[in-house]
């Protein structure tokens, strides 16, 4: 059994409430790596030609 199985395993044996704890932390470490993307990606340019669409659109009224 590799570790992903085991770890599967013990989480299906979880009482509820760990399970919830478990889903939370989970949650707020994808919320932090996807934030830490975000921040890299601003940083490295990857966003700029969308945030100027979007401010040309702005620019024209275009809201949608």
């Amino acid at each position: 059994m590799s570790t992903i199985e085991q770890i599967e395993a013990a989480i299906l044996k979880l009482p509820p409430s760990d399970y919830q704890k478990l889903v939370q932390w989970l949650l707020d470490v994808e919320y932090q790596r996807w934030s830490e993307q975000l921040e890299q990606d601003i940083i490295g340019g990857k966003l700029d030609t969308l945030a100027e669409e979007a401010l040309a659109d702005f620019e024209v009224g275009q809201f949608n």
